[in-house]
């Protein structure tokens, strides 16, 4: 061999360069070479003395040291596993076989697609007329309502304009017209969403919707979402675009109880589908996506936002495609849909206690994960065959409708009165030991007034916020600006229009008292029984407006996309009488947390289905919730609603706490209120029905004088809670209360207001242009007591607070302000 052959072996065996050969003469020295010496760290010279043993140099070294460690791995001995360095894990996962491994998989999921796709054929549609009904029940099991008529007509594709079809295009799937009628990156995250338990699948095209809702269950299974796709295939392949556009749109949910856009058309805009103009059709392909949200005559301000937006994008689409001209878009108004109208044969209150067990169901079966959407488990529950048992008590029931007709209704008289015609009053009645809501009232007929007042969340429930203000400052153990801890006990300065202050600085907030009424110095008792907004403004802001927030939610408001702001005291967001009495059910509970059950169960031979328990978590402190509720029987003893509740007939002695509201403008009432028992909210809403709009209630029934005839929560709300409360409560009951504060525990004495009308504010002359200018305070009270300012500190120096309160160097403040309360 070579020179420069061995010292290519010699790398090739040592992993390094060998050092140069040494000449004869050193090498003689030597007695074996690094062939014979060597062995396992290959070819090298000798390098060392013939004493030594031989090493054959750092590389041999080296390769020696590999040779071993090879021998002792698991694979084998006499390094054959490790001959090239590598372990047995990097040779078995090399990426030659993940490759394979790879496609093998891929060419096997394309042969069971292919067998599936084989296997799988379209099936017969659902059609109407299998539908079954629905049987919903009493909780004593007697039968409330039987229903099974699907509203639905099928109206062929040509009798609907050709621009409104595309409305609908534009809306869920701009590709309709050139896909497969699949979408693959869609229909894989639906899977994935599917398999980690994530739910709604979303992405699907026109195609598979209509596949999904005519020729398939709605269960959110694998199987199901397979079968979807390859009739999707094959329905795409088989029949034409139009032909599955017109399923499309005779299929799908609108709200309302309207199947298929016929159906809709009538629903929304009281027209037939071949008379729908482009923008009605926008609204109606917007709505596809949520409909019970979507609906205009129940949305909220957020959810009336998201569907004109989604209006907007159906019209922008449609210009992007060609579809429409943009002069023509740019011209188009958003189009309001009629009232909606009842159901027939579900008249007086039915309709709104089978349509508050058909939402429940709903939501349950989307939590469950055995519907994808809304839209789904509403297909679910219209396809019938469910036994419905509500928790509803049917005396109670009763005994409500009866309140409200001898306590209100019977006193309207449209024809008399306009406003009387804009009454609308709901109610719920809910048990707090158990969740279970015992009585709904939703209107006066659900086939005249479709939208149910005791569900509806549209309205301000005004001052019956202020225990969710105090029960947030006694559970947060919060301070007043000068440092002294919340207690039903600790005094604050309830001056009419007093500017609220943070830390030093007014916020640019201060709102009006009732009638303007200044209180002076009192109690939070005090503020709670007159229901003092002033108080409860600087309250919200000491407690901190984001603690409040975070309290009302927890108790059981919705208070999504709400702003943390000193306004917020005065009850300006949006709630319905259910949600108010899940609120005070967790107060009444102890603080542990009541969600309203409507269901008791529902049973169908298809499927099961478990509800939650509506008791919860432990929310707030018992001693926080406590004392709330021992501040609320001051509310009812010696507050706002002392006439129509505690001094009611029937009463007989019952404990109750409770509170009263009336908002901004006369627009709402409420009186929500509690026995250890029983909660019950009750609202009157004031509503043109015909305009769409909210209205002032001041004058309904001609009746009332007070405030220029303005309807006060403590009025007509009380009283309809007060006679159906003391006429179904049983025997009498007291709180029990872990608490030492509030009215429940102790008698509270109340101070008189003042009124501020115009004594002071006029003149900007500061403190000395009062009456009685001497600082002494014998001149108006008797004659003995110039050691006695402790009974009633405040009364001589209410006019001198309210006079620096109300013009501060021209403040100003944007929130709402409540015209609250009684």
């Amino acid at each position: 061999m070579g020179r420069a052959d061995e010292r290519r072996a010699r790398q090739h065996r040592g992993g390094r360069r060998a050092a140069p050969k040494r000449s004869s003469r050193d090498a003689s020295t030597d007695t074996g070479t690094g062939a014979e010496t060597g062995t396992e760290g290959g070819i090298a010279t000798a390098t060392e003395p013939v004493t030594e043993p031989v090493t054959g140099g750092r590389a041999a070294s080296r390769a020696a040291a590999r040779g071993k460690s090879a021998k002792n791995s698991k694979g084998g001995k006499d390094g054959k596993d490790g001959k090239d360095g590598r372990s047995f894990l990097r040779r078995l996962f090399t990426w030659k076989k993940i490759l394979g491994a790879f496609f093998g998989f891929l060419l096997l999921g394309m042969c069971g697609f292919i067998v599936l796709y084989l296997m799988i054929g379209v099936p017969v549609g659902n059609a109407a007329a299998v539908k079954q009904s629905n049987v919903y029940k009493y909780s004593d099991g007697s039968v409330l309502a039987r229903t099974g008529t699907v509203n639905r007509e099928i109206v062929d594709l040509s009798e609907v304009p050709k621009k409104v079809q595309l409305t609908f295009v534009a809306a869920e799937n701009k590709s309709f017209y050139k896909d497969s009628g699949v979408d693959l990156k869609g229909t894989t995250r639906g899977l994935i969403n599917t398999l980690s338990g994530k739910g709604k699948q979303g992405g699907s095209t026109i195609t598979q919707q209509y596949v999904k809702n005519y020729y398939l269950e709605q269960d959110q299974t694998i199987t199901r979402k397979l079968k979807e796709l390859v009739i999707s295939l094959k329905v795409d392949r088989e029949k034409s675009k139009d032909y599955i556009l017109a399923g499309y749109i005779n299929t799908n949910y609108y709200g309302r109880d309207s199947y298929g856009i016929q159906a809709a058309a009538q629903a929304y805009y009281r027209v037939d589908a071949k008379k729908l103009t482009v923008e009605q059709g926008a609204y109606l392909a917007a709505l596809l996506q949520a409909p019970s949200q979507y609906d205009w005559a129940v949305a909220s301000d957020t959810s009336k936002k998201l569907v004109t937006a989604r209006w907007n994008y159906v019209l922008d689409n449609m210009v992007g495609e060609g579809w429409l001209d943009k002069s023509e878009r740019d011209a188009m108004t958003f189009p309001v849909p009629k009232d909606p109208k009842g159901a027939p044969g579900l008249e007086g209150q039915t309709g709104y206690l089978v349509d508050a067990a058909k939402k429940e169901l709903a939501r349950q079966l989307v939590a469950e994960g055995k519907a994808d959407d809304t839209n789904s488990a509403n297909a679910l529950v219209d396809k019938g065959g469910w036994t419905i048992t509500l928790n509803i008590d049917r005396k109670k029931q009763t005994a409500l409708e009866a309140a409200v007709k001898s306590q209100l209704t019977s006193k309207l008289d449209a024809k008399k009165r306009k406003v009387d015609g804009n009454v609308q009053a709901g109610a719920a009645s809910v048990d707090p030991k158990t969740g279970r809501v015992l009585a709904l009232y939703g209107g006066t007929d659900y086939f005249k007034h479709y939208i149910s007042n005791a569900t509806r969340r549209d309205y301000q429930p005004a001052s019956t916020f202020k225990p969710i203000i105090l029960a947030a400052a006694m559970e947060e153990k919060a301070r007043t600006q000068d440092g002294d801890l919340i207690t039903p006990d600790t005094i604050y300065d309830g001056t009419s229009g007093r500017q609220v202050v943070d830390d030093g600085k007014k916020v640019g907030f201060g709102p009006p008292n009732e009638d303007d009424s200044d209180y002076g110095d009192v109690t939070v008792q005090t503020a709670m029984n007159k229901s003092i907004n002033s108080v409860f403004a600087q309250m919200g802001v000491d407690v901190g407006m984001s603690e409040v927030m975070k309290v009302a939610d927890e108790l059981g408001l919705d208070t999504e996309g709400l702003q943390a702001v000193p306004a917020q005291t005065l009850g300006t967001m949006g709630a319905s009488p259910l949600e108010m009495a899940a609120v005070y059910a967790t107060l009444d509970n102890h603080g542990r947390k009541v969600t309203p059950a409507v269901i008791k169960t529902a049973e169908h031979k298809d499927r099961t289905v478990e509800f939650d328990s509506p008791i919860g978590d432990q929310i707030i402190t018992p001693e926080a919730a406590d004392a709330v509720t021992s501040v609320l029987t001051g509310v009812v003893d010696d507050g706002t609603a002392k006439v129509s509740v505690a001094q009611a007939k029937n009463r007989k002695g019952q404990q109750v706490a409770g509170k009263t509201g009336t908002s901004d403008e006369n627009k709402s009432a409420w009186f929500t209120g509690y026995t250890p028992g029983l909660v019950t909210s009750v609202g009157l809403f004031g509503e043109d029905t015909k305009a769409n709009k909210q209205v002032s209630l001041t004058g309904a029934t001609g009746l009332i004088s007070a405030g220029g005839g303005r309807i006060n929560g403590g009025g007509y709300p009380a009283k309809i809670w007060a006679t159906y409360t003391f006429g179904t409560m049983g025997k009498v009951t007291k709180f029990d209360l872990d608490t030492k504060l509030g009215a429940g525990v102790k008698p509270t004495a109340s101070p008189t207001p003042t009124k501020s009308d115009t004594p002071t504010p006029t003149p900007t002359a500061t403190k000395s242009d009062t009456p009685t200018p001497t600082p002494t305070p014998t001149p108006t009270p008797t004659p003995t007591p110039t050691p006695t300012p402790t009974p009633t500190p405040t009364p001589t120096p209410t006019p001198t607070i309210s006079a620096p309160s109300t013009p501060t160097g021209g403040i100003t403040f944007s929130p709402p302000v409540s015209d609250d309360d009684q």
